[in-house]
């Protein structure tokens, strides 16, 4: 029941991240706010790995390996497009940027986890990223339009952090495939931090205005997206092809779109609608092996 719920509960879950950082703008610096969602979500696995008696790695190697999954996973990645949209980047171009991962994921997983995709799959990422461009093409012309004037560097921070990510998806893959999830989620959160924190302390002022607005976007950070929506990427990487679940990164402009229009009535466009239904049938095709390989 949870190989057939995951994917989409995850798209879901990982959505409404982009909901909670246009919350959380108005109330505390970015990397500020994401260093506590670390900080309680690194808590709350600990609490919750000592209530199911999760088992710890048993080396320093493994432990170690958890902790760097997490400087890239989660440090780097978030780190690097919260501060980029911070700066000023178009919610479509890092969208378009986000849309890079799988490309990139699907390019060098053959080399580093010795994955292959078949031709269907391959279209199927094609397909996906074609989807976004269309679905995404008014917010791009008009970022081209207006120009990108100052914002070089945010733009080339984050691509880093989609290369962060993408790197941290494939070690997550490639290091971690046995041990408890639960500790390794906590020690990741750990990894977080030690981005995080010092990158907040060097540029920012720690701004957190404690308003209960606030407070519930990191509530609904720390639960809806550390614990459940990262647990869920977690699960699905270990499950099946990491490529697989990389393609998921392709709902999230549409997914994003459609609760915008519900909750700031952001206006649904007709390239948004088509550029989804593309988008819909190039994950299809990705992920439709792991349903064969499952009837086997």
């Amino acid at each position: 029941m949870l190989d057939r719920l995951a994917p989409a509960l995850f798209v879901f879950l990982w959505s409404t991240g982009w909901i909670v950082a246009k919350y959380a703008a108005a109330h505390a610096d970015p990397l500020t706010f994401l260093a506590a969602r670390h900080a309680l979500a690194a808590v709350a696995f600990f609490v919750v790995c000592q209530i199911v008696r999760a088992k710890w790695p048993r080396s320093r190697s493994q432990a170690g390996h958890a902790i760097l999954s997490g400087v890239f996973l989660h440090g780097f990645y978030l780190a690097g497009v919260w501060y980029a949209i911070g700066q000023g980047v178009p919610a479509g171009l890092s969208g378009i940027i986000a849309g890079l991962q799988p490309l990139l994921t699907a390019m060098v997983a053959p080399m580093f986890l010795g994955e292959r995709l078949r031709p269907a799959q391959k279209i199927g990422l094609a397909l996906g990223f074609t989807g976004i461009l269309i679905a995404i093409s008014p917010q791009l012309l008009d970022v081209f339009e207006r120009g990108l004037q100052g914002l070089a560097f945010p733009v080339l921070i984050n691509l880093v952090a989609m290369a962060s990510v993408t790197y941290g998806t494939l070690y997550q893959k490639r290091h971690l495939q046995e041990g408890d999830l639960f500790s390794i989620a906590a020690l990741q959160f750990v990894g977080a931090l030690i981005v995080t924190i010092p990158l907040a302390l060097a540029i920012e002022n720690l701004r957190f205005d404690w308003t209960h607005e606030a407070l519930l976007a990191l509530g609904w950070s720390v639960f809806g997206l550390s614990m459940g929506a990262v647990g869920l990427l977690l699960y699905l990487i270990r499950r099946g092809q990491v490529s697989r679940a990389a393609s998921l990164i392709y709902l999230m402009p549409p997914v994003v779109a459609i609760e915008a229009a519900i909750l700031f009535g952001e206006p649904l466009t007709w390239p948004m609608i088509v550029g989804t239904v593309i988008v819909v049938a190039g994950v299809y095709m990705v992920n439709s092996k792991g349903r064969a390989e499952a009837a086997a």
